[in-house]
């Protein structure tokens, strides 16, 4: 039989981005071409300083960019300076209801607030003057706005959070700070179904060039809410739209953090870490496939080279997907082909191939081109 080089494959072009202006929340940029950045939210009482920061730097190693803290109370707003000061990433205050707390945020030096025009009592009044206030502090404004808390004059307008409801109700809040000679703006404009979410920020993005905070909010426990994100986020980036991303989940913040950043790396919007590609089994399989990709990606806990190992378990794809991947093994008749960028290097026992894996993983340069 004559083996056909198949080659490796070429590199996938990552999404072409929307072109947006750019604001600097702190030293991150969002949009303008910018890398997408993730943001998550810390669950800690602001108020309780030590706890806030703790949860900042777990976000932050997790590959948090942006945190958010929520700011219902005087006190959480007092606590505000320490945390911007402490924070190794910029944050955001995220306002609600009374608009005096958007200028002790300013105040505070935060690198951005966010605001809900729906939720703050005659906030159209107060645009001016915060407005004055940002502007005087280079402080960047989003204007968050939320299904579950959209303004009484839009729900009555069109009688739910429509796609074209939470449109409008950002864009009216821009124009009101444009007024004013403030464009310094990124937006959001979320709903827990990905259905509306997408089509309100597709209708958004044709509308304006302000960078887009995508979200959908209220998703839901880690499962389906990461199931929802990942649609929604996937469907978006990929036709270049957004500029910045949270993952809302009823878990830990870091589990948000790590969604996002396997959503971006999926789509060629972030360097790649340690990927797994295994097969789900089936009838065809000769090894236990679930146990090998456990004990592989066990194995390679905390190997910070990007690489993509694939863990094949029969000879139908097992031979191609290992093939493609940095680092492989296909497996069948109680043995493994090992396969580095393609080539076969050894045939191992089962019983040696992860150990073999990890082997050949630290032994080699891995800082030329992949796959």
């Amino acid at each position: 039989m004559t083996l056909v080089d198949l080659g490796m494959p070429e590199a996938r072009p990552a999404p072409t981005r929307r072109a947006s202006r750019q604001v600097m929340v702190g030293s991150v940029p969002v949009g303008g071409g910018a890398p997408v950045s993730v943001q998550s939210m810390t669950t800690t009482v602001t108020a309780d300083v030590e706890a806030t920061l703790r949860q900042i730097a777990e976000l932050t190693a997790a590959g948090c960019e942006i945190v958010r803290v929520a700011v219902p109370s005087a006190d959480d707003a007092e606590a505000l300076a320490t945390i911007a000061a402490k924070s190794a990433i910029p944050v955001i205050a995220d306002i609600h209801f009374q608009p005096r707390y958007v200028f002790a945020a300013i105040d505070a030096g935060c690198a951005a607030v966010r605001v809900n025009p729906g939720n703050i009592k005659k906030f159209d009044d107060k645009v001016a003057e915060i407005a004055r206030a940002a502007a005087d502090a280079g402080t960047p404004i989003r204007i968050g706005v939320n299904a579950g808390s959209l303004d009484a004059r839009l729900l009555a307008k069109y009688g739910r959070a429509t796609p074209e409801a939470l449109v409008e109700s950002a864009l009216w809040e821009c124009s009101l700070f444009a007024e004013h000679g403030f464009e310094d703006l990124k937006l959001s404009v979320k709903h827990h179904d990905p259905v509306v979410m997408m089509a309100a920020y597709r209708q958004l993005a044709e509308e304006c060039d302000y960078p887009l905070h995508l979200g959908v909010t209220e998703a839901g426990p880690a499962f389906q809410g990461t199931i929802k994100s990942a649609v929604a986020f996937g469907a978006l980036l990929a036709d270049g739209i957004g500029d910045t991303i949270r993952v809302s989940l009823s878990a830990p913040p870091v589990e948000e953090v790590k969604v996002g950043a396997a959503i971006l790396e999926s789509l060629g919007l972030r360097p790649r870490k340690l990927e797994i590609v295994s097969c789900p089994s089936c009838g065809r399989a000769q090894v236990d496939v679930y146990r090998l990709a456990e004990r592989v990606t066990a194995a390679f806990e905390g190997f910070e080279t990007p690489l993509r190992v694939a863990v094949m378990g029969c000879v139908v794809n097992g031979p191609g997907e290992a093939r493609e991947a940095d680092l492989g093994v296909s497996s069948g008749n109680g043995k493994g082909q090992i396969f580095v960028r393609g080539e076969v290097v050894k045939t191992v026992p089962e019983s040696q191939i992860v150990e073999t894996l990890l082997d050949e993983a630290m032994k080699r340069d891995w800082s030329g081109e992949r796959p």
